[in-house]
């Protein structure tokens, strides 16, 4: 759709994801970006067990992993003021994740049109090979006169 992102933007585009308060509040932390992919990392906390007996992570917060680094492939592929929404979102869990271990989430933008941003992902402790979950998402996008800080442009 457009050229790739500066370094600047990219940049302010990891700033702005340190503050959003979700992301926060789950410890949600960058370990790789750049323009059209990135990994996120989320370490493992009791709060989040959604299977007591077993320690399981609930699903809704690897959904959260998901959407959210799809959603940050998806961003870094637009334009500067471009608004970013979540149109449709599948994953496909395929096994537990294993308790007391970080969870790793990766995403690519692998089309960015006119209206719609295409990403594809998954879920994983540190081996690609032996995933907990993957996604395909779909991004709407609009020109909402909004920048990446959120202030009215």
């Amino acid at each position: 759709m457009t050229d790739a992102p500066s370094a600047k933007r990219l940049e302010r585009l990891l700033e702005v994801f340190e503050t959003i308060p979700h992301c926060r509040e789950l410890g949600l932390r960058v370990v790789d970006f750049e323009p059209g992919s990135g990994t996120i990392r989320l370490d493992y906390q009791e709060r989040l067990v959604g299977n007591v007996e077993f320690g399981f992570v609930h699903g809704g917060v690897i959904t959260t992993v998901l959407d959210t680094v799809a959603g940050l492939a998806a961003f870094s592929t637009v334009e500067e003021g471009t608004s970013v929404a979540t149109l449709d979102l599948r994953i496909d869990y395929l096994k537990p994740a294993t308790p007391e271990m970080p969870i790793f989430g990766f995403a690519e933008c692998y089309k960015t049109t006119r209206h719609v941003a295409f990403a594809r992902g998954y879920a994983h402790h540190g081996d690609s090979a032996d995933l907990i979950a993957n996604c395909a998402a779909t991004f709407m996008l609009g020109s909402a006169g909004y920048t990446i800080g959120g202030e009215k442009g």
